[in-house]
């Protein structure tokens, strides 16, 4: 009785003005743990690590302002120059190759083959599975000495028994393979966006004589353009934030060489290994400056390439 109660009452008051103050008030209660948790989770440690970026600090005696020293030091650490250049090389080269590959599977997917789900799911897992310690250790000791990669190279007739992980020239490479093995998120997206792309458009350029190539090249990549956009951004972004893998396998030191130093290995280093946190704080900035300036070049060059219906 009392629902009918309710609903007698929302249509006797159903042409009053509703009352946008308790709506607010509502909202903002709904919204309240997500605000405070990015008040005091986000923003104002943000905001500290830029004053202590500023500080000589090492969490047991009060930071003590330095200005603008962890900044100058910067440019003349080569460890810092080898690690931003390490991470350089990896995002460049393993963000084209992950969405190419993550594309090439969505268009094959999209074709309607049988089990769509369960390919669909075996390869969204790596995704899930491939920033965690577990895959990293697999990972170190599928390119060992003794590991599968080696064996598969055996049974090709290529005998060799390097260690792909140890080796300066190489160690990047093999973290590089497993991002790029990490494609399953942005080939559910891509997708998701080809499902929206109208069929009608394949069937009248089916019409006129283009091939499966000439739609892809005039039909599927401009249509695609945004998602492909997004995934883009979003690769970058995450690609720049890659930390477990390079621990794992360099046991934490960045090794061999200094050939698996990224970025925020290094920072990890300067900041909880050496208790040099003002001058993490100072790299974690300098980062944060790299990633939006990547960030706004994309978004300044999306206007050449990148087409929306309007």
């Amino acid at each position: 009785m009392s629902s009918f109660s309710e609903f007698g009452s929302l249509v006797k008051n159903r042409h009053k003005p509703k009352d946008k103050p308790t709506d607010t008030k509502v909202a903002l209660g709904f919204l309240a743990p997500w605000l405070i948790g990015a008040l005091f989770l986000s923003l104002i440690p943000m905001v500290y690590s830029l004053v202590i970026s500023f500080t000589k600090y090492n969490m047991i005696k009060p930071p003590q302002f330095v200005g603008l020293m962890n900044y100058r030091h910067m440019l003349a650490d080569p460890r810092f120059i080898n690690s931003l250049t390490v991470t350089l090389i990896y995002v460049v080269i393993s963000v084209p190759l992950q969405l190419v590959a993550a594309l090439a599977l969505a268009v094959l997917l999209d074709r309607g083959m049988r089990g769509l789900a369960f390919y669909r799911s075996a390869f969204y897992l790596p995704s899930m599975l491939g920033g965690s310690v577990a895959v990293a250790v697999l990972w170190k000791m599928v390119f060992g000495s003794d590991g599968l990669f080696n064996a598969l190279l055996g049974l090709l007739g290529i005998d060799t028994s390097m260690s792909w992980i140890a080796n300066p020239d190489t160690a990047n490479w093999t973290l590089i393979a497993l991002h790029v093995w990490q494609f399953g998120s942005p080939m559910v997206i891509f997708l998701a966006g080809l499902r929206q792309i109208p069929r009608e458009l394949y069937e009248a350029a089916s019409v006129d004589g283009a091939g499966k190539w000439r739609q892809f090249r005039s039909i599927t990549l401009p249509m695609l353009s945004p998602i492909i956009f997004f995934n883009l951004v979003m690769s970058v972004i995450n690609s720049f934030q890659t930390f477990t893998q390079a621990y794992v396998v360099s046991g934490g030191t960045g090794g061999p060489s200094d050939s698996t130093l990224f970025y925020t290995l290094y920072l990890y280093q300067q900041g909880f290994a050496s208790l040099r946190m003002g001058y993490a704080s100072a790299l974690a900035w300098i980062m944060v400056l790299i990633v939006a300036a990547l960030t706004g070049i994309n978004f300044a060059l999306s206007k050449f390439w990148v087409h929306y219906d309007d």
